[in-house]
């Protein structure tokens, strides 16, 4: 990939400037629980830059020097591709072009110390290249503008995690209604939709190979 693809989503039909990441933290009851934690009252949003995004099919992934523990977090992955009213509303929908697969990558030490000290979880979460993302199935591709989706993550052959959208503890309707309410959903702009269970540590050499469904498989490697 050149320098100029290199802040571009590509779907199967076009390209789209990579915009603002919201990412959902425990969306998933069973991720939560294995992270010792609970589902929170409210989606608990994060975001990531888009300098976060690298295209992940054939990416390699490099942990950050300051960080000896990076995580795999597999999420299915909406992109926006119209900027969203706010009154939208349940045609919120509408604005979806379509959907993906991607890695939340998590530098797991730093961001456990800065849960103990009470502070944000920038480095550890937004760090470049810690958002890879498949090339995007277009809309047109789904039978509904809210498929039921299945995905997986492997890493050297072995399933690691393995989701589906009906176990989510919120859908994405109303996820994309609830960030539309605070922030600007903007064309571009992705939503990591959150993970289930399954995360751990990637170690260089790792081969990893991210599935959504029969659409879309992205591999990746880490470095």
């Amino acid at each position: 990939m050149n320098n100029a693809e290199r802040n571009f989503i590509f779907t199967n039909a076009t390209q789209l400037q990579v915009g603002t990441i919201y990412c959902i933290g425990r969306n998933y009851s069973a991720h939560a629980l294995e992270m010792g934690a609970e589902v929170p009252e409210k989606p608990l949003v994060f975001i990531k830059p888009p300098a976060a995004y690298i295209y992940g099919e054939n990416a390699i992934i490099d942990r950050p020097e300051y960080s000896q523990e990076m995580h795999h977090e597999a999420e299915i992955v909406v992109v926006i591709g119209e900027d969203i009213p706010h009154d939208a509303g349940d045609e919120i929908g509408n604005y979806i072009c379509g959907y993906g697969i991607g890695l939340d990558l998590t530098l797991r030490d730093i961001q456990s110390v800065a849960k103990q000290k009470g502070e944000p979880w920038s480095t550890s979460k937004s760090f470049k290249g810690s958002a890879p993302i498949s090339t995007i199935v277009p809309i047109s591709d789904f039978s509904t503008m809210y498929p039921q989706l299945t995905f997986s993550l492997s890493i050297n052959g072995i399933v690691k995690q393995v989701g589906n959208t009906h176990l989510m503890e919120r859908s994405i309707p109303s996820l994309l209604q609830y960030i539309s309410s605070i922030f600007s959903l903007r064309k571009g702009d992705c939503i990591f939709t959150g993970t289930p269970q399954g995360v751990g540590p990637l170690l260089s050499g790792d081969n990893i190979q991210a599935s959504l469904d029969s659409y879309i498989t992205m591999n990746c490697s880490v470095l």
